[in-house]
């Protein structure tokens, strides 16, 4: 086992490596289960597959890693069953959720910054990235609420850069809007809107 594991550092990409993880990770799965752990320390099960897997990296490890004080309003999954929906923390947001089919499959804020910061994220697997016309939609539900543009964030979560779901959906991707990967969990993408100068956005 040593010898194979010294093999797969030397020659194996970050990416494969992760894929690898998870594979172990889901052999591990009971009956068919992710467990998430919650940042309020709150457990919940998803059904196994690799939408759950991107959750849970998106809840227990980019939360964690990307925001100040995170909370979770909302998780649904890919066979439409709303695990989590906390009406207590989004009334203090203001937002009021109702499960219809515009909503992302995670909904974060984060209570760090002077001026909350609301997240919707989208899990890809196969499809359902963040778009233009999804971010619009999403803003109308923010702008219902009373909170500014500038406290919205839009992210869309994928296993690597090798998925077919990245590849399948990068074209469609809306500017203004943050990429995240499971395999390289310490990096972002910022799909910037804007002009400006290079040496100013390095």
């Amino acid at each position: 086992m040593a010898a194979i594991d010294r093999w797969q550092q030397k020659y194996l990409s970050k990416s494969a490596l992760m894929r690898l993880s998870l594979a172990g990770l889901r052999a591990h799965h009971r009956e068919g289960q992710v467990l998430v752990t919650f940042p309020n320390n709150e457990t919940r099960h998803l059904t196994a597959g690799p939408s759950a897997d991107i959750s849970r990296a998106v809840i227990e490890v980019f939360a964690r890693s990307f925001l100040e004080s995170p909370g979770v309003l909302w998780l649904s999954t890919s066979d439409d069953k709303v695990v989590i929906r906390d009406n207590d923390l989004a009334a203090r947001v203001g937002l009021n959720i109702q499960a219809d089919r515009n909503l992302p499959d995670i909904i974060l804020v984060d209570f760090g910054p002077q001026d909350l910061l609301l997240i919707f994220v989208e899990v890809v697997a196969t499809d359902g990235a963040i778009t233009e016309r999804r971010k619009e939609v999403l803003y109308e539900l923010t702008d219902s609420a009373g909170l500014s543009r500038s406290q919205v964030a839009f992210l869309t979560a994928y296993l690597d850069r090798e998925s077919p779901g990245f590849r399948k959906t990068i074209a469609g991707l809306a500017w203004g809007s943050f990429v995240w990967f499971v395999s390289e969990p310490d990096k972002i993408v910022v799909w910037k809107d804007g002009g400006g100068y290079l040496k100013d956005m390095m």
